[in-house]
């Protein structure tokens, strides 16, 4: 947990300045592929992510010290050529565990955060799912397990594995010559993010785009088909908790509705999308028809709504610098308090981007929150010891927070007009 805290100290900033960068860049070149309210609610799904990795809440059914133990024919020693073994292990269990979360109703909920996003950049790469506690899959390290690479090597080569996909989330670069044939790239990975017809559930490799091409889910993207970004059903939120559980809320619902027993258990086990029949027709649910005709999520906001996401957002990523930094310090069961705190105040100011009044009173939940814990510990988690006054400055953000939100419900939001799907920044 600490080592993953101090690698994520490091890694945050760049994956910020690069999606700042990206942001600067198609401004420059006349294609801005960010809206704000979008960019703060990829940015702040990425945090909910690592700050629940960093908390270590989910777990392995099998685990992948179990499969060397009982299946190595081969014991290997840490080379460079075992870090390469490790790698494309790696990728091919991505592939397969990538593939099922496309094409499995249950699967799909823990994925569909990453393609809710109706825009495509370097930021949405950062939509990850906070709603899978138990990890299934670990046996598609068989082939690794095999050979007897050390589970080290392993957990040293996942972060690396996944830190790499993070590059080709973008419309500024085009095809990239003989590399298509190899590696996925920006290309490839637009025809996976989008739902036009052609390219829905295609291109599901993550580094090698190879396992596309043998096991028959490759698609070029086409020169006369521009990618359209998103879900078919839109999550039309910008709430990234809500959109991790959106789906899975729904097949709840589906499979307590329906009248038929078979219904309710095959459900979880269909093709994504699926719904029994009853149910689909007494409670229909909102689907994209035409794709080229819909218009983006975007419910009008003011300039200093947008201004105030921003200030909400960067004040979570200083507290996440704080709780990453000091986790050996802070330790638990503080840590988990501090998480819930974070996913509070995230719910809370994603609530009032989507111009919703009941942000209000989740604001007022985070403050008391907030507030309690200073109160009962008379510290905001270690800080005192850093900055004499940290609690006094945390108790004054928290009621100016408080106050500005309010300001938000009553007056602001009354001077705009219904929350409408709009296109514009």
């Amino acid at each position: 947990m600490e080592l993953y805290g101090k690698i994520l100290l490091v890694v945050m900033p760049i994956f910020l300045v690069a999606v700042l960068f990206e942001k600067w860049y198609g401004w420059r070149k006349g294609k801005d592929t960010y809206r704000t309210m979008d960019m703060i609610s990829s940015l702040s799904s990425g945090i909910t992510n690592v700050v629940k990795d960093v908390l270590g809440l989910s777990v392995s059914i099998i685990s992948y010290e179990w499969l060397v133990e009982h299946f190595a024919i081969f014991h290997i020693e840490s080379t460079v050529l075992t870090v390469v073994i490790a790698f494309i292990a790696l990728d091919f269990s991505g592939y397969w565990t990538h593939r099922i979360a496309h094409q499995v109703n249950f699967f799909w909920n823990k994925h569909a955060i990453h393609h809710s996003s109706e825009d495509f950049n370097l930021a949405c790469a950062l939509r990850q799912s906070i709603s899978s506690f138990v990890n299934l899959f670990t046996f598609f390290l068989l082939p690794a397990a095999i050979l007897g690479v050390p589970a080290q090597v392993i957990s040293m080569v996942a972060p690396i594995h996944l830190f790499a996909q993070f590059w080709y989330h973008t419309q500024h670069i085009g095809k990239l010559g003989w590399l298509e044939k190899i590696i996925v790239t920006p290309s490839h990975h637009r025809v996976h993010h989008a739902i036009n017809p052609e390219y829905l559930d295609k291109n599901h490799s993550q580094i090698f785009i190879i396992w596309d091409k043998l096991f028959g889910t490759f698609q070029e993207e086409l020169p006369h088909v521009p990618p359209v970004y998103g879900i078919t059903r839109p999550a039309c939120t910008w709430n990234p908790i809500k959109i991790n559980f959106q789906h899975l809320w729904l097949l709840i619902q589906d499979a307590w509705r329906t009248k038929n027993w078979l219904d309710k258990v095959r459900i979880w086990f269909m093709p994504t999308g699926w719904r029994p029949a009853d149910v689909a027709a007494r409670y229909p649910v909102r689907k994209i028809e035409d794709i080229y005709t819909y218009r983006k999520y975007e419910p009008l906001a003011s300039t200093a709504l947008k201004v105030w996401a921003w200030i909400q957002f960067s004040a979570v990523v200083l507290m996440v610098f704080h709780m990453f930094g000091n986790l050996a310090v802070i330790g638990m069961p503080a840590l988990l308090f501090y998480g819930a705190f974070l996913f509070l105040s995230i719910y809370a100011y994603t609530e009032l981007m989507d111009t919703n009044p009941y942000a209000l009173g989740w604001e007022m939940l985070r403050v008391a929150f907030g507030a309690g814990i200073i109160i009962f510990t008379g510290d905001w988690f270690k800080l005192n010891a850093i900055f004499p006054l940290g609690k006094n400055l945390v108790l004054v953000y928290l009621g100016i927070s408080l106050a500005v939100t309010a300001w938000f419900v009553f007056a602001d939001f009354k001077n705009q007009p219904e929350l409408a799907n709009g296109s514009g920044q």
